[in-house]
């Protein structure tokens, strides 16, 4: 009688967790989905950095070499060839667009979720769906899951290598260990030596915080480096012996230059790190905040003790903070800043923050959430609906509307905020936190697609100028520009597939060719063209640049 009632209970409790595991699986599924490939084509590529990545991916796919990478026909080395590989992939399935060049970074951000998934349910059972899906939600996820580059290839990379690391020292397996160095090794082929780096700084820190400092040593494990190696040095080999300017290049240019001085005009402030990782941290900014300041307030209580076991629920909250910390402190040292550069940092916000609410989740008192905590993270958290719903006018005029739309705006944003403050400071408090804060998140992203991507398209991406000058053509010709911005160039090139040339660098055309300038620089065409016939052919205002057909030089007597 007891063996058929503890079948029937046995039976019951696997039928429950395949029916969680199945929830938990469309769950993800449908906001993975949402979050990172709605909309994945509904503007072109933007920036000068997404066009110039897709047609290195695309030479190197025409040319079907794996080794070198390739811009306008010559070795551009500045970046390893993980993305590229990628894109690849994408275009021998989905065919060479700006939709294939993205769905990389997509796929990237959703392995990222799923490792972040896998590994609560795995070692911290009960919060695994809000830790994927505060992973999933933050603003920098969303933002580069939607970009053609390699930032999202190194965060999830990265993300996935600190987590093994950590599975490893919580277990003492030696397989995950092995999957950590599998996984900086991908890093290093994402972006360069700067994953191995950071992921030693992470360690090196955690180890001293921690005080087992033999975990450094204990993590230098002979067979990991020889795999590392064997999976991250082959193709840095094979494209310097292809290209002996590989190392002065890559290394020393777009590594230690980049880093030690302002060779590519990118500087910023000491301090820029910490406004941009609060901003990519969003919705999540407050909580993380808090549970980052607990952690150090419990660390600094018990640094003294010495426990007979170590606390591994507190020791996984420091190991997130320095997982959070090094990457900043170390960007913040370089001469050169871009925002993607911290995207591996906001992984460790949401391990951090899903600890945090597990502890909390089971200390009953620790439920409830203070007012001012639950009023700052409302706001926070509400914020992005007023600028998603504005995205258009934002972008055309560079300014917030007057009147009724920013009202409109503002009231909704305000009904947002006062609902999920007074939900939180309910007694449901941080059990409602995944639901309440992913709604103004699902709107924001719908609002910018739906509202915003035309105007986006138009205004930032060369891909309706491509497309309106193609229809001014009889046969494709080859295509220059004169004072226009380096996006609208790389732009042109990926989506006309060809190189580009530039007036102002002395790359002047003999043959019949079509010229891009600005409205305003009428004047300089003409210089630049004298004897030569030239035909407006019109005008496309959202970029305000004019495009001409320019006849061939004419021959010599």
């Amino acid at each position: 009688m007891g063996f058929s009632i503890n079948k029937q209970q046995s039976t019951i409790n696997s039928f429950l967790m395949t029916n969680r595991a199945r929830t938990d699986a469309l769950l993800m599924a449908g906001f993975c989905a949402f979050l990172f490939f709605y909309g994945v084509g509904q503007f072109g590529l933007i920036g000068a950095d997404e066009p110039r990545y897709a047609q290195v991916a695309r030479e190197m796919l025409d040319r079907h070499d794996w080794i070198t990478p390739t811009l306008g026909g010559h070795a551009w080395l500045e970046k390893p060839p993980l993305y590229y590989w990628q894109a690849m992939l994408a275009y021998s399935v989905l065919g060479v667009s700006d939709v294939a060049a993205r769905v990389p970074a997509a796929i990237d951000a959703t392995l990222l979720v799923l490792a972040v998934y896998f590994f609560f349910r795995r070692f911290r059972r009960g919060v695994e769906v809000d830790a994927a899906l505060i992973a999933a939600s933050c603003a920098g996820v969303i933002g580069y899951a939607h970009a053609a580059s390699m930032d999202m290839a190194l965060a999830a990379a990265f993300a996935i290598g600190m987590l093994a690391w950590w599975t490893w020292r919580e277990t003492d397996k030696r397989t995950y260990l092995a999957l950590f160095y599998v996984f900086m090794a991908l890093g290093m082929l994402a972006k360069g030596p700067v994953a191995p780096f950071l992921a030693g700084a992470v360690i090196v820190m955690f180890a001293l915080a921690a005080r087992e400092p033999r975990l450094v040593v204990r993590t230098l494990w002979w067979p990991g480096i020889l795999l590392f190696c064997a999976v991250a040095l082959p193709w840095y080999f094979a494209v310097q012996v292809r290209n002996p300017q590989f190392f002065r290049e890559f290394i020393l240019q777009h590594n230690l230059a980049r880093f030690s001085s302002d060779l590519y005009h990118h500087r910023q402030p000491f301090w820029y790190y910490l406004p941009v990782t609060a901003l990519a941290l969003v919705p999540w900014t407050v909580f993380v905040v808090a549970a980052f300041v607990q952690t150090l307030r419990v660390w600094w209580a018990e640094r003294k003790s010495v426990p007979a076991e170590p606390d591994l629920e507190l020791q996984l909250s420091l190991f997130a903070c320095c997982w959070l910390i090094v990457p900043v402190v170390f960007f913040s040292l370089s001469r050169s800043k871009l925002p993607g550069y911290i995207l591996p940092a906001i992984p460790a916000g949401a391990v951090l923050l899903a600890e945090y609410l597990r502890q909390s989740f089971e200390d009953e008192e620790g439920r409830a959430v203070s007012k001012w905590l639950a009023v700052l993270h409302a706001l926070v958290a509400a914020a992005p609906i007023t600028p998603s719903v504005l995205i258009a006018y934002l972008i055309t005029q560079h300014r917030l509307p007057a009147g009724r739309p920013m009202l409109v705006a503002l009231a909704v944003a305000f009904v947002l905020c006062a609902a999920i403050a007074m939900t939180l400071a309910s007694r449901l408090g941080l059990r409602m936190l995944r639901f309440v804060t992913l709604i103004p998140v699902l709107l924001s992203v719908w609002a910018v697609v739906k509202l915003g991507a035309t105007s986006v398209d138009q205004t930032l991406s060369a891909r309706p100028l491509s497309q309106t000058i193609a229809k001014a053509e009889m046969h494709q010709l080859p295509l220059a520009v004169c004072g226009v911005p380096r996006e609208m160039e790389y732009g042109l090139a990926f989506y006309r597939n060809q190189t580009i040339a530039r007036y102002e660098s002395g790359n002047v055309p003999a043959e019949e060719h079509l010229l891009v300038a600005p409205a305003t620089w009428k004047r300089d065409v003409a210089g630049r063209t004298e004897g030569r016939r030239v035909l407006f052919l019109g005008h496309f205002a959202p970029q305000n640049v004019d495009y001409y057909w320019v006849s061939a030089t004419a021959p010599k007597p």
